[in-house]
């Protein structure tokens, strides 16, 4: 019985092409746009998750400025200083402090010249944390010595920026001769293998930068907990700080555990991920309304059939069934229409950041996007067909006769 339903529901589509095309359009854009953008939203949450989970859980993470102002800690505008980084290693329980710098410099290899960001390793402290707790790893020769004029290149240097670069051959920063001694494994961002790096001491005498850094890595002790370690960082930052002229404020430093960190990001992403379904939403819910008004307007020419089907003996609830099924095909074909370009949409912006150097992005496309896309899509569809359903269903078979007599 189901099936000759679908089969009635179905002729109608096909008998109204036009009108049920131009209904299709609406959940269609919607479902691009919701598809589309929450792919890309998830690839980039489970990305930024992915890098902070192979970060160990005795690190902390320590910013000057607070939560909200993470955006200005992040370009550089605000640095810790050589006395916080001090106060940061006398802190009980820190085992090591490791200082995050880099900067941007102008590369010279062979014939070419461009822009690199250089990062400041302590190898000669610790390796390591770089090793064990960073996912820092060698896939082609080996490691900077201290005090040498040598590099390592991330993944993407030999490949994408100067194609080609093989190790032991020379490189020249800022008028100076560094010889290549390392390739780096993929660390999973387009930034971090996008990196040259080198011995820390060696860093801030090519680029001036004597003290302080941006941001700062601290191993905690062993027997230690890293959470009472953290607050303790933060209590003695904000007291020096508080002394200080000019830097006073409760709020002058963000410290963060690799676990709340994920968590920080996690709930950001989740927020944005929300907000792009709300907009998505928008656009669907007016596919709604088009595919309700459609409907509608079905009813009211379907009037004879339905007092036709009513005087045979079929029930409100088969009259309901049939026009949900109708409008419930609407919604689903609308909702693969717009699933398709959607997600070949991010896939074809995570191909694009895979060619370009400095931008990174993945699409996620998983089953479960899908399924929630179709489910949605669908729902969409029977909810907007619900009301002229019951409309159709209330109609009296002899007043429907009358009607188009």
């Amino acid at each position: 019985m189901l099936q000759e339903y679908f089969k009635i529901a179905v002729k109608n589509l096909r008998t109204r092409q036009l009108r049920s095309w131009l209904t299709i359009l609406g959940i269609v854009i919607g479902v691009f746009l919701i598809m589309s953008l929450l792919s890309l939203s998830q690839g980039l949450k489970n990305t930024v998750l992915q890098q902070l989970k192979a970060v160990g859980t005795d690190i902390v993470m320590i910013m000057p400025g607070s939560v909200s102002d993470i955006m200005t800690t992040l370009i550089g505008s605000v640095k810790l200083s050589e006395e916080d980084l001090n106060i940061i290693r006398k802190t009980p329980g820190v085992k090591i402090v490791i200082p995050s710098v880099y900067k941007g410099e102008i590369v010279k290899y062979q014939n070419e010249s461009k822009t690199v960001i250089l990062n400041g390793l302590d190898i000669r402290n610790a390796l390591d944390v770089y090793i064990d707790d960073m996912g820092m790893k060698i896939n082609t020769g080996g490691w900077a010595v201290p005090g040498k004029r040598e590099v390592m290149v991330g993944s993407l240097v030999p490949t994408e920026i100067f194609p080609g670069m093989k190790i032991n051959t020379l490189i020249n920063i800022k008028g100076k001769q560094f010889e290549i001694v390392g390739i780096l494994k993929s660390m999973g961002s387009k930034q971090d293998d996008s990196m040259l790096g080198m011995d820390l001491e060696i860093y801030r005498s090519v680029t001036g930068e004597r003290q302080g850094a941006p941001q700062a890595v601290a191993k905690i002790a062993a027997g230690y907990s890293v959470e009472q370690v953290a607050k303790s960082i933060k209590a003695n930052l904000e007291n020096q700080a508080k002394r200080r002229a000019g830097r006073q404020g409760e709020n002058s430093y963000s410290v963060f555990t690799s676990e709340a960190m994920s968590g920080i990001v996690g709930g950001i992403m989740g927020i944005i991920q929300v907000v792009v379904f709300a907009f998505g939403s928008i656009a669907v819910a007016v596919g709604g309304i088009g595919i309700m008004n459609t409907m509608y307007t079905s009813v009211r020419e379907r009037t004879r059939e339905i007092g036709i089907l009513k005087a045979v003996g079929a029930k409100n609830s088969t009259i309901v069934l049939i026009f949900l099924i109708e409008s419930g095909i609407i919604g689903l074909i609308g909702g693969l229409g717009g699933m398709i370009p959607g997600l070949g949409l991010a896939k074809l912006i995570q191909a694009f950041g895979q060619v370009h150097p400095i931008f990174y992005i993945e699409a996620s496309v998983t089953p479960g996007i899908i399924i929630f896309g179709l489910l949605f899509s669908f729902g969409v569809g029977c909810l907007s067909g619900f009301f002229p359903a019951r409309s159709a269903a209330k109609l009296k078979p002899v007043e429907a006769l009358r009607r188009y007599e």
